[in-house]
């Protein structure tokens, strides 16, 4: 039965060569022997370092997603350091001090034609009623994908990569130079295959040689009821493809959302602002919101209401993310008192002024009822001095 190499470093199937890496650099510290001297943890770390040797290998890891496994009729399990195709001591050294190797020079392995994918970014505009809804976006992409004419492999027709005759394969040149402390040496990417450790005498007649090429196209977005502005919506696997037609990176739609005429969002919540007339306010009275979800909603404003009062209507704004509630429409009350007024509208004002006798205009001060306002802290400050 084939060994499940995946659960063993704890990737998805799907994993990139760069998170297949991390999961095996960050085993390979906790189980190192001499980090780890338990026999259980140099069993694992032997099991974890032939499934890196396993999935880091393009070859080898098509193998295994085809159901089979690579190291079947090679020893099993054991090969850890030593197997066909595998860094050895150099990926040991590179989860530890980040790619130096055994003997102290440096030096890496050849990082290898294929490579992964950078991300990729672009924004969209949305309006209120778009972010509260959700909505599928037809956006224009334009990124490397994979050379359809070589499918990634760079070379043309039926010719092959060679090795490079600069680095020897090595991916990288070394120079010695004399100081006063003696021979220094020094490494560096190779020139010709840029570290690659390979060359294409003959490349592809489209590509060039990369494995993918630029192209301009369109793909629909899904974007989730509740999103805001500055969040990320992220498509997998959309973004651009790597050098030698290695994986995708990921495309990330961020939203721009568009101010609205009526409302003002604060995360979940919806604010706004209703003009109610002086008389409405003292009598009461009922108006009609046309909300972004729910169209027409009744708002009751009670006898008496206060100027700077505001009415909240429960479960009447935003949808919340990845949630089934909602944030709150919250109404800000302006009373408006009319500026002009004829004279029939003046002599009824003042016949409701005299049934209201008791009422007067009075000054009143900035104190709490704790006696801590404004002017109690003013006349605190000028005593003590």
């Amino acid at each position: 039965m084939a060994r499940d190499y995946y659960a063993l470093l704890g990737v998805a199937r799907n994993a990139t060569d760069q998170e297949i890496k991390r999961a095996y650099r960050k085993l390979a510290r906790e189980l190192h022997p001499d980090v780890n001297p338990e026999p259980e943890a140099q069993e694992k770390f032997r099991e974890v370092s032939s499934a890196y040797e396993v999935l880091s290998d393009p070859e080898k890891r098509r193998i295994v997603d085809l159901g089979g496994d690579p190291l079947e009729s090679g020893g099993g399990m054991g090969g850890g350091f030593s197997g066909a195709g595998f860094g050895g001591l150099g990926d040991v050294f590179e989860a530890f001090f980040g790619g130096m190797n055994a003997s102290g020079g440096g030096s890496r392995k050849p990082r290898g034609r294929v490579q992964p994918g950078a991300d990729s970014l672009l924004r969209t505009r949305l309006s209120l009623q778009e972010c509260a809804v959700g909505v599928t976006k037809h956006l224009t992409v334009d990124t490397a994908i994979l050379c359809d004419l070589c499918q990634g492999a760079g070379t043309n027709g039926n010719s092959k990569p060679v090795r490079c005759e600069t680095c020897g394969g090595a991916g990288e040149v070394q120079t010695v130079q004399r100081s006063f402390l003696g021979q220094v040496m020094t490494s560096r990417p190779c020139p010709t295959c840029r570290g690659a450790g390979e060359t294409i005498p003959d490349p592809c007649r489209k590509c060039g040689g990369d494995g993918r090429v630029r192209s301009r196209r369109e793909i629909a977005a899904p974007i989730p009821a509740g999103v805001a502005n500055g969040m990320r919506v992220r498509l997998a696997a959309q973004g651009e493809v790597g050098p030698g037609g290695g994986p995708a990176g990921d495309l990330y739609v961020e939203i721009v959302e568009q101010p609205h005429d009526t409302f003002v969002r604060d995360g979940d919540d919806l604010h706004c602002t209703i003009r109610v007339p002086m008389v409405d306010a003292a009598l009461g009275t009922t108006v009609v919101i046309d909300t972004i979800l729910d169209g027409p909603v009744e708002l009751t404003i009670p006898a008496g209401t206060q100027p700077g009062e505001a009415s909240v209507l429960r479960g009447h704004g935003m949808p919340k993310l990845r949630a089934s509630s909602r944030g709150d429409l919250i109404a800000h009350l302006d009373i408006v008192v009319p500026t002009k007024l004829d004279a029939k509208q003046s002599d009824l004002l003042r016949k409701y002024k005299g049934l209201r006798a008791g009422e007067h205009t009075e000054v009143m001060t900035a104190q709490s009822e704790h006696n801590s306002g404004l002017f109690a802290r003013l006349r605190a400050s000028f005593s003590g001095r």
